[in-house]
């Protein structure tokens, strides 16, 4: 599969970082790809407006000072974290970001850029076939994490949330989660790559989730014409959240990856209320492909 030739991996932290690098890992391996990880540094400076909103120019240097020592001290811990794991990985070639990719073999490069992250990602996003995101904590840092949400919004290109701890191996059973909305119809795209070499496919589908548009039936016969078998389940919600039901039916399948469109309704309306988004980015406890 030729699809999938270059990967972003941005990493703000070392927060969950060894088990997305080994996704993103497994992914270049798979696809014979390039993994770009990318760590976005704030600039202190960009505090100096504060001081016009009540603070001294003291308080600003302090401050800025503080941000300083933050950003040098995540960004050191985020190199060391990259140089440990491909220490650990010869069999995947160190490239400069900048450098001629590697045809033949998979690879991997380490960046630092200066900047906002939710203005440099999505730039670096969209020219990335998809980019990989650490998954974020637990509750509400995973439904307002800056990254995850800019790249989603901002790239045009699918994300994919690696679980919180390390996989094992490569994806083998993959879930496609369908309504039929242009974000599912996007996310199934997307989710070809993976499917194509995979050893089941299921789609799932749920009454009280479905929108105006194809139905699962019609998922089936698409994926036919590019060469992938598939079966259908119509899934129940449970205590009558359909997010929960989705997630439960990818458990029974054994699903290691599950593809779907996010934001159907408005991150504001499902922040308020809660939504099949939201409540798959909380609990997930697989590789998650999401595309707007």
């Amino acid at each position: 599969m030729k699809d999938v030739r270059k990967i972003l991996l941005p990493m703000v932290s070392t927060s969950n970082g060894e088990a997305a690098l080994i996704r993103g890992y497994n992914f270049a391996r798979r696809f014979g790809a390039h993994l770009a990880v990318l760590h976005v540094r704030p600039d202190g400076r960009d505090i100096a407006p504060l001081a016009g909103e009540g603070l001294s120019g003291a308080m600003v240097e302090d401050l800025m000072r503080t941000a300083e020592h933050e950003s040098s001290r995540h960004a050191h811990e985020v190199r060391a974290l990259f140089e440990r794991f491909v220490a650990a990985h010869p069999d995947i070639e160190v490239i400069s970001p900048h450098s001629v990719f590697p045809w033949d073999k998979p690879s991997i490069s380490f960046n630092i850029i200066n900047g906002a992250e939710s203005e440099i990602v999505p730039s670096h996003a969209r020219l990335s076939d998809f980019t990989l995101v650490p998954h974020p904590d637990s509750g509400a840092e995973v439904s307002s994490s800056e990254t995850l949400h800019a790249v989603l919004f901002d790239s045009g290109r699918p994300v994919v949330i690696a679980p919180r701890t390390p996989p094992k191996g490569m994806i083998k059973r993959v879930c496609i989660g369908w309504n039929g909305t242009a974000e599912s119809s996007s996310a199934l795209r997307g989710a070809l790559a993976w499917a194509q070499t995979a050893e089941a496919v299921r789609v799932l589908h749920c009454e009280d989730y479905q929108r105006r548009g194809p139905k699962a039936r019609d998922v089936i016969d698409y994926l036919s014409f590019h060469g992938i078998k598939a079966d259908s389940v119509d899934f129940p919600p449970v205590d009558r959240d359909v997010g929960k039901g989705l997630l439960a039916a990818c458990h029974d399948f054994d699903a290691d990856m599950l593809a779907m469109g996010a934001y159907s309704h408005s991150r504001l309306r499902q922040l308020i209320l809660g939504g099949v988004t939201r409540y798959i980015l909380e609990h997930a406890d697989l590789t998650v492909l999401m595309s707007r």
